[in-house]
């Protein structure tokens, strides 16, 4: 039986699927019968993350293949761009997050760096000054 499913490729921790169809008695990622598609799930910045041919998918799933879990949701996912939309909203409102975190963590350390020079410096003065009177 064939089988539209995910074959891992990439680097350690840097994960890239091509999406393929299959003998469903084969290995994960040994041959393959034809190559449908690509999923990059850490795609940053303009790199595409999913790409997938259509009439492929539909010729194979016409001729009796199954797809995967995973699969059915990258093509559903592909077809629907509110989808897309939403998960790329999140992803920004996400980062937003973590660079208003950052933020705010380096003005309290400029704001502390700031209150110990104050210190440091008034200190120096009345050290100066407690001299002077000495004299």
């Amino acid at each position: 039986m064939v089988k539209i499913r995910l074959a891992r490729g990439g680097a350690k921790k840097k994960p890239f699927y091509s999406i393929v169809a299959t003998d469903s008695r084969k290995r994960r990622d040994s041959g393959y019968i034809e190559r449908l598609g690509y999923f990059n799930p850490v795609a940053r910045g303009q790199e595409v993350r999913l790409t997938i041919e259509e009439d492929r998918i539909e010729y194979w799933t016409s001729k009796g293949a199954q797809t995967s879990d995973r699969v059915k949701q990258l093509i559903k996912e592909f077809k629907d761009p509110a989808i897309r939309e939403k998960r790329v909203a999140e992803q920004e409102a996400k980062a937003e997050k973590v660079a208003t975190a950052i933020a705010t963590k380096l003005a309290a350390e400029a704001k502390a760096k700031a209150e110990e020079e104050a210190k440091v410096a008034a200190e120096a003065k009345a050290a100066a000054e407690e001299e002077k009177t000495a004299e």
